[in-house]
């Protein structure tokens, strides 16, 4: 073949082929360039095996959108409590009042403000506390708190200290014992007060026997009819303290202001469930005598004063146990005058020389 015949017999011009050779000499933009040793071993080891990918940042797999499925997940769920509020918005509230209410801290000095009102909700079998203030108290003696002791008069901080453990376990055994409640004699408590003193061994004679407005157990103790009044659950809910200083003769004196809220309905089957909560304020000064000035026995205390506070526990005749009002019934106590039983930042009001006036809860 001539220089300027081509494979198929066709002649290129003297222009094309000068072209061709000076594009070979620089080497043309596409010509392809041949590997280096390290691409040749590469592609060497690629072929023997064929299902390994290249590893490292070499190796790429293209990222998958996203399906953006949250948001209209969430938007569902939205749509979904919207309906349900609009539907049955008193479900919705019974739900979040049914959750416990945060505890509040422990009561260590006289409220100045009454507690804030709650929203109005009927008591439940299973939530007795339901509405009220009481359903952030503790239960039980962990609703009294007891400062911490220092000496006092005759006795040390030892001795002050076990003093202000006893005189809680008279509150426990007058107003939280499960047996007092139902109407039992209140022993434990009883075994706590110092046998010397006269006016008070007087009352606890006649008393349970005979109940008076000046010998009347409930001054001491909280009881209810087992017959007529059934306790609602295992918890009564409290609140108040102790505190204590020098009184007379260098006794320990110890004064207790607690309040206890006792959800109570009645006793015979077949009841509505309907639910009553009688709430007792009691104020009690206890004297711890020293023995060697006053007549006492030891681990006893002398009572000084007692009063209390009573609303929704019957405004009738005197029968030495409480007699919260259901139904009809709770007419008679409107008569009464007005009392926030759980108004703590006032004095209590009621006591042994107050007569037999009864307060009407304005909230219970």
């Amino acid at each position: 073949m001539g220089a300027g015949t081509e494979p198929d017999g066709s002649s290129r011009s003297d222009e094309e082929w000068e072209r061709f050779l000076r594009e070979s000499v620089a080497g043309a933009a596409d010509a392809p360039k041949e590997p280096s040793a390290r691409a040749r071993d590469a592609a060497k080891r690629l072929r023997a095996e064929p299902g390994r990918g290249l590893e490292g940042w070499r190796s790429y797999t293209p990222a998958r959108p996203k399906r953006r499925t949250g948001w209209y997940v969430v938007g569902l769920l939205a749509s979904l409590v919207l309906l349900v509020v609009a539907l049955a918005p008193g479900r919705i509230m019974d739900l979040f009042a049914g959750a416990d209410s945060p505890p509040l801290a422990a009561e260590t000095a006289r409220p100045t403000q009454v507690p804030p009102a709650e929203a109005a909700q009927r008591p439940t079998m299973d939530e007795p506390f339901r509405g009220s203030p009481a359903a952030s108290w503790a239960s039980g003696a962990a609703g009294i708190t007891v400062p911490k002791a220092g000496a006092v008069g005759w006795m040390s901080a030892a001795e002050v200290e076990r003093a202000l453990a006893r005189s809680r376990d008279f509150l426990v055994a007058s107003g939280l014992d499960r047996g007092v409640l139902r109407g039992e004699r209140p022993e434990k408590a009883i075994a706590l007060i110092n046998p010397h003193q006269k006016d008070v061994q007087d009352l606890l004679k006649t008393a349970f026997r005979t109940p008076s407005e000046k010998n009347d157990p409930l001054l001491l103790f909280s009881r209810f009819q087992p017959s007529r009044t059934q306790l609602v659950g295992d918890v009564v809910k409290t609140r108040g303290r102790l505190t204590y200083r020098e009184g007379e003769r260098g006794a320990l004196q110890v004064t207790a202001d607690v309040t206890f809220v006792y959800p109570v309905t009645r006793a015979e089957a077949g009841g509505d469930d309907e639910i009553v909560r009688t709430i007792v304020r009691r104020e009690l000064v206890l004297s711890w005598d020293d023995p060697d000035k006053v007549i006492t026995e030891p681990g006893t205390f002398s009572i000084v004063s007692y009063k209390y506070d009573m609303t929704n526990g019957g405004c009738g005749a005197l029968t030495g146990y409480f007699t919260p009002p259901f139904g009809t019934d709770r007419r008679a106590d409107e008569a009464g005058t007005e009392v926030d039983p759980y108004d703590r930042s006032a004095p209590v009001g009621r006591g042994e020389s107050s007569g037999d006036e009864c307060g009407r809860a304005t909230r219970s």
